[in-house]
């Protein structure tokens, strides 16, 4: 039985990851930062569910949650980084401040990469392993705007650092993805959101429980379609400046 980690669980979006996976049979770690919220969390799903304590801002906090799951499971096959903050959302740029950016950086970034760094290692050596981060199109370069600066920049660096983690772990089996579960009703989201919790856990899950060995990995997701995290660039162009290079190219070689 696959045994998966989610954290910042104990609600919305999170929670209803851990209840989609038990369903599908796995071993389920509740991870949230007071361990009375991630008990009574556990409580609410049917299935192998269990609390976890882990602050993903806090190194020790970390290690204590890996050497838990370790001794309890022996293993950690999925790991969830849902755990995120959203704050000045309605500010502008100038007018946030540092501690905020920091803040957010901290838990959305920092937080996914030393948790990753925990986990990830064990994966690549028993050449197994799903790793999904949940992002948002807030942090797509492509399509960026001036809505919640400090979120959008931290959800892009997620972004980059999917793409940096999919390349550490080539061909070790493991698989690293960022999804975005769009505009759902959480705490986060409010209650106007179009979104129910269980199409926002939907594409996640997909990715987590996915089973090919090879394949879809360092990508963003959204209704499991994947979508660009960058700007693309004028296609037309690009295309006849690439075709003027090679003709300028062979005519060297000739």
């Amino acid at each position: 039985m696959p045994v998966a980690l989610v954290t910042g669980a104990n609600r919305g979006i999170g929670l209803e990851v851990c209840r989609q996976l038990a369903a599908r049979g796995y071993r389920v770690l509740l991870a949230a930062r007071d361990p009375i919220q991630a008990d009574l969390a556990a409580h609410t799903i049917a299935g192998n569910v269990h609390p976890l304590v882990l602050d993903v801002t806090d190194a020790a906090s970390i290690a204590r949650a890996g050497a838990d799951a370790v001794e309890r499971f022996g293993r950690v096959d999925v790991l969830v980084n849902n755990a995120a903050i959203l704050v000045d959302e309605n500010s502008e740029l100038f007018d946030i401040s540092i501690d905020a950016f920091r803040a957010s950086m901290e838990t959305n970034v920092l937080g996914a990469i030393a948790v990753c760094q925990a986990f990830v290692p064990g994966m690549i050596e028993r050449r197994f392993g799903r790793v999904v981060n949940v992002s948002s199109r807030a942090g797509q370069l492509a399509t960026m705007s001036d809505y919640a600066p400090a979120y959008s920049i931290s959800k892009a660096a997620l972004n980059a650092f999917t793409r940096q983690l999919a390349a550490a772990a080539n061909g070790t089996g493991v698989l690293v993805n960022s999804a975005c579960p769009g505009w759902v009703r959480t705490d986060m989201g409010g209650s106007n959101a179009p979104r129910s919790v269980a199409q926002g856990a939907d594409t996640i899950v997909w990715l987590a429980a996915a089973e090919e060995p090879a394949g879809r990995s360092g990508r963003f997701w959204h209704d499991r379609r994947e979508r660009p995290t960058h700007y693309a660039g004028r296609t037309r162009e690009d295309a006849a400046d690439r075709r003027a290079l090679w003709e300028a190219c062979e005519a060297l070689t000739a």
